[in-house]
């Protein structure tokens, strides 16, 4: 283990990173096999953790030099799993992202390392501020790509919420007109990148309109509700053969899901429970499963388990939230393994 980790480093230090991610890949394999420190037995899950963490960082270099964002992207999910409250994880994450054409995303990766950062540094500011350049920058090319939506961020400090919303509405409303639909995010308040030497700690509510009056009303569905709704159905979940689930991704999913990552892209806390996100991301992998896209299911659950271990750094847990939390890691391991039986997300579908 130790001599293929030392030549993987010298491979990249040579630039020869094909090579490279074959001998870090030899190391996770050798991992696997219970190669993993001088007396294993001894060895705390911590270090074991951080170690592999490492790793798949290294393979997350090396591929992105190979100019392959997507296994790239699928290791920076399993080295944030491993070590998610190392900021540099979540950076790596966005830039794969970025890559992938997918910057919502990795606006949010970017928010996500910028206050790790800071929880971690407070001193540092010089860092701080260039990582909320690239959230900034990442913002705006998500929506300088963005022709379904305008957005529109309102200051809000301590005032009644509700009478909030209602204003902002009407000011977008008078702003855009011709705009067909127009909802606020009631759930949780978004952060917009600021200068780190200021710490204005400036929060905002994010309104969003909408041309397509169907999208709209589909999007506010989808944010306003803890369970994930399908249009025009009656229930959730429902879609039972291939050809309703293709019919959905068309006309709905396709549309849907690129606007929910924005809305995540500055709100590091959802008032409707700190598992929200991951909930839309097994919902959005199990449609993954009904059209037979294994791979992507595979990333989309990778990319869930990684956004569940990070959210005890970002947030406050309850004890009824946390045991979620450790239901759904468990969950997205075992379908990750191709498991199955009851688990806490098969409850979930049936409520």
């Amino acid at each position: 283990l130790r001599d293929a980790l030392r030549e993987g480093n010298a491979l990249c230090c040579q630039n020869d990173f094909k090579a490279a991610a074959a001998k870090f890949s030899t190391a996770l394999e050798l991992f696997s096999n219970g190669f993993a420190m001088e007396d294993p037995v001894k060895s705390s899950a911590e270090d074991i953790s951080r170690l592999i963490g490492w790793i798949e960082s290294k393979l997350v270099i090396c591929y992105l030099k190979l100019e392959q964002p997507g296994p790239a992207l699928y290791h920076a999910h399993r080295s944030i799993i491993q070590n998610p409250s190392n900021f540099c994880n979540h950076l790596r994450q966005a830039v794969c992202f970025r890559y992938l054409h997918r910057y919502s995303e990795a606006a949010r990766s970017t928010m996500v390392a910028e206050c790790l950062y800071v929880l971690a540094n407070d001193e540092e500011l010089e860092t701080s501020d260039l990582l909320q350049m690239y959230w900034q920058a990442m913002i705006q090319e998500a929506l300088s790509k963005e022709v379904t939506f305008s957005a529109l961020y309102t200051p809000f400090k301590k005032e009644n919420k509700a009478n909030k919303i209602k204003e902002a509405n009407k000011t977008f409303s008078e702003k855009h007109p011709d705009y067909a639909h127009i909802f606020t995010d009631p759930h949780g308040i978004h952060l917009l990148p600021e200068n780190a030497e200021s710490h204005s700690a400036q929060q905002y509510l994010l309104t969003l309109g909408f041309r397509d009056k169907e999208i709209g009303n589909t999007v506010e569905k989808f944010a306003t509700r803890k369970l994930p709704v399908i249009l025009g159905k009656k229930t959730a979940f429902s879609l039972n053969t291939k050809e309703e689930a293709e019919t959905f991704w068309q006309n709905t999913e396709k549309n849907i899901m690129p606007i929910l990552d924005f809305l995540g892209s500055t709100k590091i806390k959802d008032e409707r429970g700190p598992c929200t996100r991951a909930v839309e991301q097994f919902y959005h992998a199990g449609l993954l499963k009904h059209l037979n896209r294994r791979e992507e299911q595979a990333q989309v659950m990778s990319q869930a388990m990684a956004e569940l271990a990070t959210v005890p750094y970002l947030q406050r847990v309850s004890q009824e939230d946390g045991k979620l939390l450790q239901s759904l890691m468990a969950d997205a391991a075992d379908i990750l393994a191709g498991k199955t039986g009851k688990r806490a997300w098969t409850k979930i579908q049936k409520v």
